[in-house]
């Protein structure tokens, strides 16, 4: 049986092979050129909280379907997706920033960027990959698929059993199992997060989103946190840098959003761009998206 910590290595194996697009306003590009960093927001405030919840959802169908057949242990199941539950929300953090495999749908131009101003920057794999190895970060191809997410929450499950039960021994105190049992809920906690990260609800399919996730933080106090307006929060962040070897960001390729002034707009942003030393490669191209203002 595989451990939860093979299971994560396993889906974090894949490596992006084609530009990744990264869709913003014009302040996002103007911060990202600026700083040659990209904000990694925390994993919880992504998606207005949805991203690691669904990974919670589907580990509690998984329970309550074990629990109806008569598992032998249903305390041991409860406590796990109670603290799975608690943990998602107040537990260690992570924090990462996504990449689309398209570079040009109006959903992302609709999601991502304000009327009239958005981009969407296609950054060389190869340049991201470095500089995600530089800053421990890993990257992983997000999971969409219902059958695949249920068959790997399932592995996730056995695994945890196996270790929780080992953990246990043959404690016959209730107090002292329980103990025994969050103790091996907690050694897990760190590859979970990592695999939760990278499970989306299967609505956003069409996203094809590649992710570079942090190291785990469990002490915050040390970390450098910073914090940006959401939309109804503040919500936590660190700077992914994009640099190399004080090289600007080595970009493929770049989109200019829906606008209704398209050849003013591209003339500045073509000049902003070489006044910072980026030529994309492949050039710059107008999304073709008629605007419409909302």
């Amino acid at each position: 049986m595989k451990g939860i910590d093979t299971l994560s290595q396993e889906l974090y194996a894949d490596i992006p092979m084609a530009t990744l697009y990264h869709y913003t306003t014009f302040t996002g590009l103007l911060g990202i050129v600026g700083t040659r960093t990209i904000w990694a927001s925390d994993v919880r405030y992504m998606n207005d909280s949805a991203e690691l919840r669904h990974t919670a959802d589907l580990i509690k169908a998984e329970v309550q379907e074990r629990i109806h057949g008569g598992h032998t242990n249903g305390n041991l199941l409860a406590q796990f997706a109670d603290w799975v539950a608690y943990r998602i929300t107040n537990g260690h953090m992570l924090f990462g920033a996504s990449f689309r495999s398209h570079g040009n749908l109006l959903s992302q131009w609709r999601g991502y960027s304000a009327p009239g101003k958005g981009v969407s920057l296609g950054f060389c794999p190869d340049h991201i990959l470095r500089c995600a190895r530089k800053q421990e970060f890993m990257i992983g191809k997000c999971i969409y698929e219902p059958h695949r997410q249920r068959a790997l929450i399932k592995q996730v499950l056995d695994a945890m059993e196996q270790l929780a039960e080992k953990e246990a021994g043959t404690t016959s105190s209730a107090s002292e199992r329980s103990r025994l049992y969050r103790k091996a809920f907690a050694s897990i906690e760190i590859d979970l997060l990592r695999i939760a990260a990278i499970l989306k609800h299967p609505s956003f399919r069409e996203e094809k989103e590649w992710r570079i996730v942090s190291p785990v933080i469990a002490n915050t106090a040390e970390a450098p946190i910073l914090f940006r307006e959401g939309h109804a929060m503040l919500v936590p962040y660190i700077e992914f840098s994009l640099e190399l070897d004080s090289d600007p960001p080595v970009m493929d390729h770049l989109y200019l959003g829906p606008t209704v002034n398209m050849n003013i707009s591209m003339n500045s942003l073509k000049m902003f761009l070489k006044q910072h030393g980026i030529v994309p490669r492949r050039g710059i191209d107008y999304c073709q998206i008629p605007f419409r203002q909302r």
